[in-house]
């Protein structure tokens, strides 16, 4: 029998990290926020944003693709400028309309986002 070329793993410790480091974040986000604020849009734009920051970072420490898939710069800004209205409403304590619009314009901008990325990755993936 031929032998077969032996791959070893390639090693995942800085995905590793990089997934326990988020899922840190989103913990910490969890355990001291009450009950209570999790009815408030702006605890959604946080965990949208973590989710954001954790598809982005994934893609940062991928090796071993040739592709390159950006995800789109002016829509992760305009996502971020709808977070920033958020906190802006919150802090000047401004009409709840204005927080949720701007919620879910901040949500619906990364929602976006982040599907242009992973519907990236599946068409690279299937050429390959």
């Amino acid at each position: 029998m031929p032998d077969a070329p032996s791959n070893p793993p390639q090693p995942r410790r800085w995905t590793i990290f990089a997934a326990g480091f988020l899922l840190l974040a989103l913990a910490l986000v969890v355990i001291y926020t009450s009950s209570r604020a999790f009815s408030s849009p702006l605890a959604l734009v946080v965990v949208a944003a973590i989710g954001l920051a954790a598809l982005l970072l994934q893609l940062r420490l991928r090796k071993g693709h040739s592709t390159l898939v950006r995800a789109p710069l002016w829509l992760n800004v305009l996502g971020l400028v709808f977070a920033i209205a958020v906190v802006a409403a919150d802090i000047l304590h401004s009409s709840a309309n204005v927080m949720l619009v701007a919620a879910l314009g901040s949500v619906v901008c990364f929602a976006i986002s982040g599907t242009t990325v992973l519907q990236a990755l599946r068409k690279n993936k299937k050429k390959i």
